[in-house]
């Protein structure tokens, strides 16, 4: 997917604002939970997710519940023996809406790589008028 390329003004109002940032995926767990469905198309068993993320079933438990309920996990029950087992998949729209927030992030850090670039590092102390709080 090619990224789309930001063309408001450097100084824009509201350049840095990161809209697309979305709060359910920007919690660590969550991150990691997302991430690791997003590479496997086919779901991910509970137990293998878990041990990706390295969370505790209660921990994964809640997120999975939380993603679900925002529609971008669905949950599959079944058995695998006598053993219950849960299915984890993204959905379409949690799919794309992932990637949203990616090429999101993405931005973020080409902004901050820009910035690094363009104005190479100096001590503060050495601006006139200037002293460190």
């Amino acid at each position: 997917m090619a990224a789309k390329r930001d063309r408001r003004p450097s100084d824009a109002k509201g350049r840095f604002d990161y809209s697309g940032l979305d709060r359910i995926f920007h919690e660590k767990a969550r991150l990691g939970i997302l991430t690791s469905l997003a590479t496997h198309a086919d779901g991910l068993l509970f137990a293998e997710l878990k041990a990706l993320c390295a969370l505790t079933d209660g921990n994964l438990s809640r997120h999975l519940q939380a993603l679900s309920e925002a529609g971008l996990v669905q949950l599959w029950k079944g058995q695998r023996g006598k053993r219950p087992q849960t299915l984890c998949r993204l959905t379409a729209e949690g799919r794309q809406r992932f990637l949203d927030y990616i090429q999101e992030l993405e931005r973020v850090i080409g902004d901050a790589v820009r910035a690094r670039k363009a104005s190479p590092r100096k001590s503060q102390s050495s601006e006139e008028g200037w002293a460190p709080a």
